[in-house]
């Protein structure tokens, strides 16, 4: 009852955060969707990373960790790690730069319209359909996250408080927009942060120490490995145990690709529009090269807890999470057993609020991507700021059924859905991005080609490609990515160059520092 306490003062707490930015976030839909361009560096930073780790950084990440070892865990908080830097650094800037120039864009798709200074919005259609896609899966990987969370938590079914975590995080979006998002964020990025530091001091010391962590893991072959993983034995997906010892057969070996496939998410934050986003809101340009340095201290501490948390899981309870879906529960069970009920509830807090800061900006994104850019892009666009949101508020609900739907199944292992997320924004959008702001010769054309076949090639790769395994067994992402980078050059050099008007705008976006 305590727990459950705790966490409905934090969910209130929330709440009241949107409704003191709902008035503001109700006067246009520049303040709506980017908060008229007014963030500052702190809330920048804490905001962008917040809402793109998800339950995914205190569940998925841990749970891959207990699950198989350090390797598939540590590569890819490596790669994360390196992505986050290098995106703060080479791209935010000139995105903040170049989307004001580029007419003020608000949203992702209506940038890349504006920079290729299309009229019939082929560009921005196609991106705002592909973050419908993507984003709706995302939603759906937070509510899954919700309903494990309540369910594991208060022994209820799954369902109702999958269900009753998404009428929340709607009701919270719909109310407060970009500004409430942000400020939110920037809460719950401290509370996710100081959530991992209580569990993981209160773990080892419960384990007896460093050494005893250390020497537990060492014992379970492959699972200290970075060039190999532990394989739980399973007799239909459950771990077998003997004598109360987990059973692990001989450690699956790692080549080159098995270390490249998980580095590969870094190329995600170039194409992630929640990340992308807040670089275009913050007030000031010359502020980025602070929040670049508080984002990635956020990102290289919550990423090395986090994996160690999977460790002192696995030491303190080998026998209690049976399946790669429950192993996704170790930050709970650890937290429930190890610490006072009120403290318990407000680490718990830390998962509502990683699961909160995704998925009310995957909503507010997606809404944003259909209202803005395809009904008063394409449809109507002579509607007001009114119509716009109320649109924007309908498409929320429609966004938020789809993703219960795909939420339904409780067996669903959450980093499983934010990878094949993850993977469809990095290779549609990130190399379009990356030519866009840097490379002149990018055309019309190239930028569509590009889009197509990286957002095209995630799901073919996915589904018929990698299930071959052995050397095809390679994260979607990297080949997409790839693919996406080939189509836009060879596309936009075999076609016209872009007009002289676009490619003066490019020089003087380039040129301004």
């Amino acid at each position: 009852m305590q727990i459950m306490l705790t966490m409905a003062a934090y969910m209130l707490v929330v709440i009241g955060i949107g409704f003191a930015f709902a008035q503001r976030a109700n006067k246009s839909s520049e303040d709506y969707f980017l908060g008229g361009r007014s963030l500052g560096p702190w809330v920048t930073a804490m905001s962008a990373e917040a809402s793109d780790m998800s339950g995914w950084l205190l569940m998925g990440l841990p749970g891959v960790a207990y699950w198989c070892g350090v390797a598939d865990a540590a590569w890819t908080a490596i790669g994360l790690a390196a992505g986050t830097y290098i995106n703060w650094l080479i791209t935010s800037k000139r995105l903040r730069r170049y989307s004001e120039k580029a007419g003020n864009a608000i949203t992702l798709p209506e940038f890349f319209s504006n920079r290729f200074h299309e009229k019939n919005k082929v560009v921005m259609t196609i991106a705002a359909l592909f973050i419908l896609v993507f984003f709706t899966v995302y939603a759906a990987s937070c509510l899954v996250t919700c309903g494990k969370l309540f369910s594991t938590l208060f022994g209820f079914d799954y369902i109702p408080m999958m269900i009753v975590g998404a009428v929340f995080v709607l009701v919270y979006t719909i109310i407060g927009g970009f500004l409430a998002e942000s400020a939110s964020d920037f809460m719950q990025a401290v509370v996710m942060i100081t959530a991992l530091m209580v569990i993981v001091v209160t773990g080892t010391v419960a384990a007896g120490g460093p050494g005893v962590v250390l020497e537990n893991a060492q014992a379970i072959p492959g699972f200290l490995e970075f060039f190999g993983a532990a394989s739980p034995v399973t007799v239909d997906g459950v771990q077998q145990a003997a004598q109360g010892v987990p059973q692990f057969g001989a450690p699956e070996q790692y080549g080159v690709l098995d270390v490249i496939s998980p580095l590969a998410w870094g190329l995600g934050y170039f194409g992630m529009p929640q990340v992308l986003l807040r670089f275009m809101a913050i007030r000031r340009e010359s502020e980025l090269t602070r929040s670049r340095r508080i984002a990635t201290v956020w990102v290289l501490i919550s990423l090395t807890v986090a994996v160690l948390i999977g460790l002192i899981g696995r030491s303190l309870y080998p026998t209690a999470l049976t399946t790669a879906s429950d192993a996704e529960n170790v930050f709970i069970l650890l937290s429930t057993n190890l610490l006072p009920p009120v403290l318990a509830g407000l680490v718990m807090a830390g998962i509502l609020a990683a699961t909160i800061s995704s998925s009310d900006s995957y909503l507010l994104i997606a809404a944003s991507a259909f209202a803005k850019n395809i009904y008063q892009g394409l449809f109507h666009k002579t509607a007001s700021d009114r119509r716009v949101l109320w649109v924007s508020r309908i498409t929320l609900l429609a966004i938020a059924f789809v993703a219960i739907f795909i939420a339904l199944d409780e067996n669903s292992v959450i980093f499983t859905i934010v990878s094949f997320a993850w993977a469809g924004f990095g290779a549609t959008f990130g190399p379009l991005m990356l030519f866009s702001l840097f490379w002149k010769r990018t055309n019309r054309a190239g930028a569509i080609a590009g889009m197509v076949s990286g957002g095209g090639m995630v799901f073919v790769w996915n589904l018929l490609v990698r299930p071959l395994g052995g050397a095809w067994d390679v994260y979607e992402l990297l080949p997409a990515f790839l693919f996406s980078c080939l189509c836009i050059v060879v596309v936009s050099l075999m076609t016209a160059p872009p007009d002289r008007q676009i490619q003066e705008e490019f020089d003087a976006v380039r040129a301004s520092r």
